[in-house]
């Protein structure tokens, strides 16, 4: 399996080392934003092709399949570009910055057949996959879900602390990861949903604090605090709270409510859920299947999305 990588910035670089421990695939191109830098991870990583303009790279007949890590509101239109080359394509989350863009990406690949896959991390996760198993056998429902995603950004750098080209998104990225993990993990239709937000970054002009509340048809709520503000433990923390226990996830790791560690290493093949979701998108592609995780599984958390910014805007 022959992949191009575009996006050689701090997440572009997680993409690179989990496709060097997967047999069978390698990076044969790598696309970023300005020469020197992309050159110097194309040496780093002893990748031979590397260009700033993606079009170089769909242009190889020997590449197979495309990793998107590129910024937001690139996405979209980059999927459908590598989906018309006759590429497959994983799109790192979120898919896109509107449900036009989303949708549209969804018709490309319908009509090119393609294997298409947004990278909602959190449904690869072993801690989340430890959750979701629980459920599947009926040994564990969701009453609600307390997550909290919280960083530090008052200034457009990215998780390196580099300045960012681009402007990262509250409710289109941060909350994509956990929207769709509530409608995945209780397996139900959201039917309520509300947003509220802090006011607008002077510069940015994005909000930077927010709160989503949603409950599903089962009647399992979802309680979502979001923020740039917070000057403290950063990242996503998940409580689940259900009918028969407590659990606590981030990331990779798992706890109870009483902070007791449980064992998730036996879940998956790997503890590093960006590994595992670059597996699926590969063994999908080898398999003939869909991934989970498509762009056709996922486009529902996007209405929610756009359902919320309409809230906002009025």
């Amino acid at each position: 399996m022959k992949l191009a990588l575009a996006g050689a910035g701090a997440f572009g670089r997680k993409h690179l080392d989990a496709i060097a421990v997967i047999d069978g695939a390698e990076v044969i191109s790598v696309v970023g934003r300005t020469a020197d830098a992309t050159k110097a991870v194309a040496a780093e990583y002893g990748i031979g092709h590397w260009s700033t303009d993606l079009g170089d790279a769909l242009a190889l007949a020997e590449v197979d399949a495309v990793i998107l890590a590129t910024p937001t509101q690139m996405h979209a239109a980059q999927a459908i570009a590598c989906l018309d080359a006759g590429k497959h394509v994983e799109v790192e989350i979120p898919l896109a910055d509107s449900l036009v863009d989303a949708e549209a990406v969804v018709e490309a690949q319908a009509r090119t057949g393609l294997v298409a896959m947004v990278g909602h991390t959190r449904r690869f996760n072993p801690s989340h996959q430890w959750v979701h198993q629980r459920i599947t056998a009926g040994e564990f429902a969701i009453q609600q879900m307390d997550v909290q995603t919280y960083f530090f950004r008052r200034t457009n750098t990215n998780a390196l602390g580099q300045p960012r080209s681009w402007t990262d998104h509250l409710l289109w990225h941060h909350a994509a990861h956990t929207v769709d993990l509530f409608a995945y993990q209780t397996g139900e239709e959201i039917v309520a949903a509300n947003v509220l937000r802090g006011p607008l970054h002077a510069e940015l002009g994005i909000a930077m604090d927010m709160s989503i509340q949603m409950k599903t048809t089962g009647g399992a709520l979802l309680t979502l605090s979001l923020s740039f503000n917070n000057d403290g433990p950063l990242g996503t923390f998940f409580r689940y709270i259900g009918d028969t226990g407590t659990y606590i996830a981030r990331y990779d790791d798992l706890v109870t409510g009483r902070d007791e560690p449980i064992d998730v290493s036996t879940v998956d093949v790997a503890m590093d859920g960006i590994e595992l979701q670059d597996r699926e998108f590969i063994a999908a592609i080898e398999e003939g299947r869909e991934p989970n995780s498509s762009v056709h599984q996922v486009i529902g958390c996007y209405r929610h999305l756009a359902a919320l910014e309409r809230q906002l805007a009025s």
